[in-house]
């Protein structure tokens, strides 16, 4: 076996294939950013990032200033934005990896022009609306007087003031949905709503048109085509995962792109009673066969899985018995004879006929498909695959 030892297994084909899904399905007007903040949803940054942008995509999102930097350092010299705040005193750092930043409050974007200034250049930045997520960015002065004719004129008249200020070039405006991956859009249709009715207000009275204009998720990518506008904002599906089983899966056919694997460390014939890992929750209800992996929680393996999930051996599942280790997991192969040292084990993926999915995982945790890869720790290696 040439690869031994936890890895997870990036497919960039699979990534390739699906950005060229998603451009397939927007808006031949639109461009298509690719995300690629933490660490590429833990598939790999730059990996991602150049396989992206050699089948479709044309900018690339992050959500902090060093993922930027570490996209310059790579050598791609596509646009950046950066969805989340970076201090004003690094505003030079903005400026000489070609950034663009986000603002979403008026302060914040008088000190970049101040730090720009000083430097004898212009920071470009795109303006964040909270038209209903309630995380960042401007908050209209009522989200449900979108077409009232004075509904916008506090937050119109703080962009105003943004667009008077030296040093910066608004070249984008975008909002987030918070609900567009759900089967029932209204809540979706209201933020773009309030979006679109800010945008056409804002041009009436400042004659102002940002370059591009923004709000579709990997969610309404598939099922909002009336919100690509100039760009849109592929996250999740990039990585062939959808963002809930309620979006149009007949739409798109994504392929994911990251299994984990490991090999069987360890292998021991235990009689019936015999405990297994901390605090002895697993008892053998007959004599088996216990094979030892060395995957464990500080690889981003839920802890909460032990004695819940199951691993892939030889094409079959294998149930995960006691608690899982820091460092270890234990599963009973007592019904698969022909597991042996080195064998291969799948976390999640394929294997012969045999799969287990990320949303399988997501469903018995509670929790969602993005949590699940995203948290692969650094200490696997990833293996990039084409």
């Amino acid at each position: 076996m040439d690869i031994i030892g936890t890895r997870a297994e990036i497919n960039l084909d699979a990534a390739a294939h699906n950005i060229r899904e998603l451009r397939r399905i927007t808006n031949p007007k639109a461009n298509l950013m690719a995300v690629v903040k933490a660490n590429g949803y833990g598939h790999g940054a730059v990996e991602i990032a150049d396989t992206a942008l050699q089948n479709g995509a044309t900018a690339l999102g992050v959500a902090r200033l060093q993922e930027g930097i570490q996209l310059r350092e790579s050598g791609i010299d596509k646009p950046i934005l950066i969805f989340g705040y970076t201090p004003p005193e690094d505003t030079g750092k903005l400026l000489n990896f070609d950034l663009t930043q986000t603002v979403g409050y008026p302060e914040l974007a008088e000190s970049y022009s101040n730090c720009a200034g000083k430097l004898g250049s212009t920071l470009k930045i795109h303006l964040k609306i909270d038209s209903g997520m309630g995380r960042l960015g401007f908050l209209p002065d009522s989200l449900f007087a979108a077409n009232q004719k004075n509904g916008f004129s506090q937050i119109i008249k703080k962009i105003s003031s943004i667009i008077r200020l030296p040093n910066l070039f608004i070249e984008g405006i975008y909002t987030h949905f918070a609900c567009a991956d759900y089967k029932n859009k209204i809540s979706a249709l209201r933020q773009f709503e309030v979006f679109n009715s800010l945008l056409t207000q804002l041009s009436q009275a400042t004659a102002f048109h940002a370059p591009l204009r923004h709000a579709a998720n990997s969610a309404a990518i598939i099922d909002m085509p009336d919100t690509h506008l100039d760009m849109v904002r592929a996250g999740i599906s990039l990585y062939g995962l959808y963002p809930s089983d309620e979006v149009d899966k007949n739409k798109i056919m994504l392929k994911p792109v990251m299994e984990i694997k490991s090999n069987i460390l360890h292998l021991k014939n235990v009689p019936k009673g015999f405990s297994v890992s901390y605090g002895s929750t697993w008892k053998a209800k007959k004599e088996t066969i216990i094979a030892t992996i060395p995957m464990g929680y500080a690889d981003g393996y839920s802890r909460l899985l032990s004695s819940r999930g199951y691993m892939l051996v030889c094409g079959k599942r294998a149930p995960i018995v006691g608690r899982i280790c820091m460092d270890l997991i234990m599963l009973d192969v007592g019904d698969i004879p022909e597991a042996c040292i080195n064998e291969e084990v799948v976390a999640f993926g394929k294997q012969n006929s045999a799969s287990i999915s990320v949303d399988e995982i997501a469903e018995t945790l509670g929790t969602i498909n993005y949590e699940i890869v995203s948290t692969i720790t650094s200490r696997v290696p990833r293996i990039f695959l084409k």
